[in-house]
């Protein structure tokens, strides 16, 4: 079955969309990065606290035997950050004098603690530890507006779940990260925070949409973070700032108290999990930010890494409206493969799905979906005129062309790109998508993990992403899938650049995925000091 003239017509007008926002972008944008040239790049300042350099799971440990205080932990995560973020614009709001005045009450509970150090560690395995926080999760009294000029000034009156979890845990939340406007791009830019840098080059994107988590925790400005992903929005930010993320399976850690709210069948496609710059940290917080629903997972199954079944696949089947996987990301996701077969003593079998050349098209599809009761999701357009009246593309990017827009031409170019999904849905990509499922999920079983990309390309320069904007369907094709997925680090490229690959596995296989995350930091070396670099 071949697309239809229709179909190709759409892709048609998508791709010459895009290529007239391209060269707007170009010509016209007065906000755009000027290229630099015949100058020594800036780094990072290096990490000279030790602390800094410890686990989340370690410092907890240290602060529960007073090894540390956690007024001494959080002084020097307050005191990174107001070093890196002039550099990365990633905090977007601290709330520095609260922080330490919950880490002095976590001190005085240390001191007052009569049961043991094995009392604090079950009922608050986090005490004492710095939280960095996405903005589009509400976290009391901090902004919650996702970059909307229309929502400046909206603060959150409660905290969503997974943060509350991790705040009852006994982790200190030290503020919020930028992230693209209504969390919908995968660079982290609007025009009420800005720009987000990345620690390894202030030229080149922090990724979205939780870049700022991303840029902080690769910038070694907090330890443990929360993310969201629906089309890569955790994955990307972690594999350009060199971290570990994890998608969890849907429906697992909860939605609730996250905007924009997903709507339509978004919610079977969305997830949160942990960010972090240390592997061992993803397993723990991910129990707790799983709450009540933890049991859907096998967290406490013990993994024989040499028991598993491992697939690699290369690449998409060279999509022709995706760049293909570079050099340096097919070398080492091929060096992961032979650490894995002369370590562990595994076969890694290649395989290749031809339905994978459609991911963005599937994804584009899927999204578009009503749920069981035939409601549609919400129009983008609606989110950017919130409280208002749904915003009007056009004529946005009119405003944009004088410099009067309050929207990034990236959240206007959604809207347009909005307007042409005007046919019903595809039945040959809907044909697609169900015959990738099936022979994936009878792939993956309860015992494979495959490797794949995490994007075609390590962190490209800030803007580019309006380029090739259909670069993320190496990560979003796995949230149509509802597959558990984990970015890993992988070291640095010549440029000095994070590299890093998705290991995924099958639907409530987390614990699978969490484990060779574990290898491949000892083998690898995990995150990387930009500062050092």
């Amino acid at each position: 079955m071949a697309l239809t003239r229709m179909e190709k017509a759409q892709m048609w007008l998508l791709k010459a969309l895009m290529g007239f926002l391209q060269t707007l972008l170009w010509l016209l944008s007065p906000r755009r990065t000027a290229a630099v040239s015949g100058q020594k790049k800036l780094l990072l300042p290096a990490v000279r606290d030790a602390l800094l350099g410890v686990s989340a799971t370690q410092l907890a440990k240290k602060i529960r035997r007073k090894e540390v205080s956690s007024v001494q932990v959080v002084r020097a995560y307050i005191d990174r950050i107001q070093e890196v973020n002039p550099f990365l614009n990633a905090v977007t709001k601290d709330r520095f004098d609260a922080a330490l005045q919950e880490a002095k009450q976590v001190d005085k509970l240390i001191e007052e603690e009569t049961g043991g150090e094995e009392v604090l560690e079950d009922r608050l395995p986090l005490l004492g530890v710095p939280l960095s926080v996405k903005e589009s999760f509400a976290l009391q009294g901090m902004p919650f507006t996702v970059g909307l000029v229309s929502r400046k000034g909206v603060v959150a009156t409660v905290d969503a779940p997974p943060v509350a979890l991790l705040k009852r845990a006994g982790a200190i939340p030290m503020g919020v990260t930028n992230t693209s406007e209504l969390c919908m791009w995968w660079e982290s830019n609007n025009h009420l925070y800005g720009i987000t840098n990345n620690p390894y080059d202030f030229e080149r994107i922090a990724g979205g949409s939780s870049g700022g988590e991303g840029s902080i925790l690769g910038g070694a400005g907090a330890v443990i973070g929360v993310g969201s992903d629906i089309g890569g929005s955790i994955r990307m930010p972690c594999f350009f700032n060199g971290i570990f993320g994890h998608k969890t399976t849907p429906g697992v850690v909860s939605l609730e108290n996250q905007y924009p709210q997903c709507t339509g069948r978004e919610r079977e496609y969305c997830s949160s999990g942990p960010m972090c710059r240390y592997a061992e940290d993803l397993l723990p917080m991910l129990k707790i930010m799983a709450g009540p629903n933890a049991h859907m997972l096998s967290l406490d199954t013990k993994v024989d890494l040499k028991k598993l079944r491992f697939f690699t696949i290369p690449h998409n089947g060279t999509s022709p409206i995706t760049y293909p996987v570079s050099k340096e990301l097919i070398d080492i996701q091929r060096k992961v493969v032979e650490r894995l077969e002369a370590d562990l003593g595994v076969k890694v079998q290649e395989v290749r799905f031809p339905e994978l050349r459609y991911s963005f098209q599937i994804w584009n599809t899927y999204m578009g979906l009503p749920d069981k009761e035939g409601k549609p999701p919400k129009r983008f357009s609606e989110h950017m005129g919130e409280p208002g009246p749904p915003a009007w593309p056009v004529w946005e990017l009119l405003k944009w062309m004088m410099g009067k827009s309050e929207h990034t031409m990236a959240a206007i170019g959604l809207g347009l790109v909005e307007m042409t999904n005007l046919s019903k849905p595809s039945a040959l990509i809907i044909q697609k998508k169900e015959k990738l499922q099936k022979e994936m999920d009878e792939l993956l079983g309860t015992d494979g993990v495959f490797l794949y990309p995490s994007h075609p390309r390590v962190a490209p320069k800030h803007h580019h992403p309006l380029l090739r904007p259909f670069d993320f369907a190496y990560t979003g094709i796995i949230n149509i899938l509802g597959l558990p997925v984990t970015q890993c680090p992988l070291g640095l490229s010549e440029e000095g650049l994070p590299l890093g690959v998705q290991v995924g596995a099958g639907k409530l296989q987390d614990h699978l995925t969490l484990e060779v995350a574990l290898y491949l930091e000892k083998t690898f070396g995990g995150w990387r000091d930009p500062g050092a670099t």
